[in-house]
């Protein structure tokens, strides 16, 4: 693992490719991860490619990619990370000695999936008892092959501990942007979104994808409510508020808003709320209290409960992991 004289180690992560990889999830890791900087500029991860055998690795393109590392980097490995392969979607077995590759990973190792490459973590048992998702085209293959994984075909990523998967190619992203985001907050992984020209966050909840067609953008779109609600986080915003915006009924709005959104405007509205909290909390000094107030939550008793509800600490626990974090 890299490391330098009086700093800690880099995070590394393994990508794990396969014959007929998905070029592009190879590259959304590769990408997302190696754009995160600390505030002295230094990178957060190493990321390097491996395989089964070394060599040329045929993708679902015109291209190969020529990985000079075996499975032995997994031995070091803070994060693994399975993208698919084309051949997930046709009825072969794994390739020999995968099970074996994966079984060199460390206990305290994170291991996540892109798409169909849950396939590989389910076939070497990592998936059992667990809630898991992949590609929603798959998803009754899946559950055939691996009824004792508790499949959700419905979301974009699942996070059970250190076991985590995604749906297709687009929620590799909002997975690798959530793997950032936990290990260094919101403002790191808000800066990765920002070069990528991307979403900074996607709730891993939301739906993987719109089941009945958008009508015409120019009357179904919710893009000028959603950018009005973000101006003013701070103040109450109700669904009544949102839908005069766009000048149509609550219910239209609500139903138009799934469609694009794939979430209620309510939960897409604590979700920002947290968002923003979580900003002000990394990069400012404010009490407790305002920061609750300038998110829109109004006390801090009320921010706590949604901190709780989607990260799973308090906002003093947060600040005191990512705003006094001395620069590495």
């Amino acid at each position: 693992m890299a490391s330098h004289v009086g700093r800690p180690a880099v995070h590394r992560v393994a990508v794990l490719v396969r014959d007929g990889l998905l070029a592009m999830e190879l590259g959304i890791v590769h990408r997302l991860f190696g754009q995160a900087r600390d505030a002295t500029g230094r990178a957060l991860y190493d990321v390097v490619t491996c395989t089964l055998v070394p060599g040329p690795v045929r993708t679902d393109a015109d291209v190969e990619v020529l990985v000079q590392l075996g499975p032995e980097v997994l031995d070091t490995a803070d994060t693994v990370i399975v993208p698919a392969s084309d051949l997930d979607y046709a009825p072969s077995p794994p390739p020999a000695g995968l099970a074996e590759a994966l079984a060199r990973i460390g206990p305290g190792a994170r291991i996540a999936s892109i798409c169909t490459g849950s396939f590989v973590l389910a076939a070497a048992g990592l998936l059992d008892g667990l809630p898991a998702t992949t590609h929603w085209k798959s998803a009754d293959r899946f559950g055939e092959l691996h009824p004792r994984v508790h499949l959700d075909p419905d979301v974009l990523y699942t996070a059970a501990g250190r076991i985590l998967t995604s749906a297709g190619e687009a929620a590799g992203i909002d997975l690798c942007l959530h793997m950032i985001r936990t290990d260094h907050g919101a403002a790191v992984a808000n800066d990765v979104a920002r070069g990528t020209v991307v979403p900074p966050h996607r709730d891993g909840g939301q739906a993987q994808y719109v089941r009945r067609p958008i009508p015409d953008p120019a009357v179904s779109s919710t893009g000028r409510a959603r950018a009005w609600a973000l101006e003013r986080l701070h103040r109450p915003v109700t669904l009544r508020d949102l839908a005069a915006r766009e000048s149509v009924s609550t219910r239209t709005f609500t139903r138009r808003f799934r469609d694009e959104m794939g979430t209620s405007p309510g939960r897409w509205l604590a979700l920002q709320r947290v968002e923003r909290a979580c900003t002000l909390l990394e990069e400012t000094d404010l009490p407790v209290d305002e920061v609750a107030e300038r998110a829109g939550f109004g006390t801090a008793g009320s921010m706590r409960l949604h901190l709780q509800a989607e990260l799973g600490t308090s906002p003093t626990a947060y600040r005191r992991t990512f705003r006094a974090r001395p620069a590495a």
